[in-house]
This record gives structure tokens, sequence and C-alpha cells, in this order.
């Protein structure tokens, strides 16, 4: 089980309950903004589109701000920025491998700004290529054991459209698949009725790191102060907390 998963479970609640909602709503609307831009307005046509929205959507978005982000990014509406995605490469406390994707419209300041919230915070930049070898890139899809989602269901559901596994998040299940396979794989459990949370394409590690309290402490401490900053959309990082120590920490 991927602690990095169980962290960005956490995260969502977090996100939802203390204050953050306002940076949350900014960067969902960057990545709908970006995906227009990308693939055009036209939802149907565009599953980017289609999964930015849903997410924006679950996290209680009015669907005004949402039709500006696409009107804005497809260029039908002034105002949007030309967002570029760029990836930074770091360590953390532990030689914990981290991954920080941007979406920024100044490289400078977000180079400046994510190198200063990493080694303020125990950690250090590392060249491009030094840590990416040691994630894939996949889809995950979040599904909420509150629909009433067994992990047989979901295969039921969705192995023919290419889910590689079903990961028990406690509260939630992660459901990996190749990136190429994820509007299959979240159609397929659509289909099946099933509901799900979120549908991204990720960086998920092919090694971890175990981490005791203290080093789980720092870690968490370093993604928080990298997760604040405005240009980021996503931290990903290979390490691993046992639930003992995660509800320690809690």
């Amino acid at each position: 089980m991927s602690g990095h998963s169980k962290w960005a479970t956490t995260k969502h609640k977090k996100a939802v309950i203390d204050g953050r909602r306002a940076k949350n709503f900014a960067k969902l609307i960057k990545a709908i903004e970006v995906a227009a831009r990308n693939g055009g307005p036209d939802v149907d046509g565009n599953p980017t589109l289609f999964d930015a929205i849903a997410k924006a959507k679950k996290n209680s978005m009015p669907a005004d701000n949402i039709e500006r982000a696409v009107k804005r990014g497809a260029g039908l509406e002034s105002g949007g920025a030309d967002w570029q995605t760029i990836m930074y490469e770091g360590y953390g406390p532990n030689g914990v491998a981290i991954m920080i994707e941007c979406l920024s419209d100044n490289r400078n300041r977000a180079a400046s700004e994510v190198r200063v919230a990493v080694t303020r915070n125990g950690g250090s930049m590392a060249d491009p290529g030094s840590v990416s070898y040691l994630f894939n890139r996949k889809g995950v899809i979040i599904v909420n054991k509150a629909v009433g989602a067994t992990e047989d269901s979901i295969l039921e559901a969705a192995l023919d459209a290419g889910v590689e596994e079903v990961n028990d998040l406690g509260e939630s299940f992660e459901v990996v698949c190749e990136a190429s396979d994820l509007v299959a794989a979240r159609t397929a459990l659509q289909t099946a009725g099933i509901d799900y949370e979120s549908a991204d394409s990720s960086f998920l590690p092919s090694m971890q790191i175990p981490l005791d309290a203290e080093g789980a402490q720092k870690v968490f401490e370093l993604i928080d102060a990298i997760e604040e900053l405005d240009d980021v959309q996503n931290v990903f990082s290979n390490f691993d907390v046992s639930d003992e120590v995660m509800a320690s920490l809690s």
C-alpha cells in the first residue's frame, strides 16, 4: 500500500476542512484552463477536461467558476494565462525522492519558490532525471467505500478496461491502471454504477522508503510547504508510512 496514497487521502480531507479551499480552487481552475486550452472546450471530446471538471465539482466549486475557467482556457474569454507544466525533482529527509509538478506562467518564480521551500524544510533539489526514474506514470482512480463498492466489484467492472491493481486505503480504494487506460477504466466504473472521487494521471513510485514517526513528520512538513506554493499542482513521493505511524501522527 502506498504511503503517498494514504497521505493524499488525508490531504484531500484537509483541503476541504482547514481553510485551504481557496488555494485548492485555484489549482483546480488552472487544471481546467490547461485542459481546455490543450483539448478544446467540448467535454465529450476532451477526457482530460471531463476529469478536471469532475474533480472541481467534487470539491464544490460553483458552476460559473468552472464555466469561466473553460472559456478562458479555450480562448473564448480574456484573462487566461499561458500556464506551462514544469517538473522539479528533489530529495527530502531520509533520502525520500520527490517530484514536484508545477503549472506556472513564470518559470523563474516557480523555480525560485520551489527551491526555497525545499531547502528550508530539510530537502535538496536534484538534477532532471535523477529522481524521475524511480516513478512510473499511471492512471489513479480513487473510489470512496461509502458508495458501496468492493475490491471485487471494482475489478469485475474494470479489469477488462486495463485496471492493474486495487489497493485498500482505509476509507477508499486506489484503482491503478496505465495512464493511457485511465479514460477506459473510469468509464467502465461509471457504466457499472460505481461513483469515483477522482481520476488523475499520476506518478507512482517503483520502490518505497519506510519512515518512522519522526521521519514521516519531517516529510509531511516538507510536502505541506511545497504544496502551499501557488505554482505547485502536485507533489509525488516514494515514502511509505505504516498505519501505526499514521495513527500516532494524526
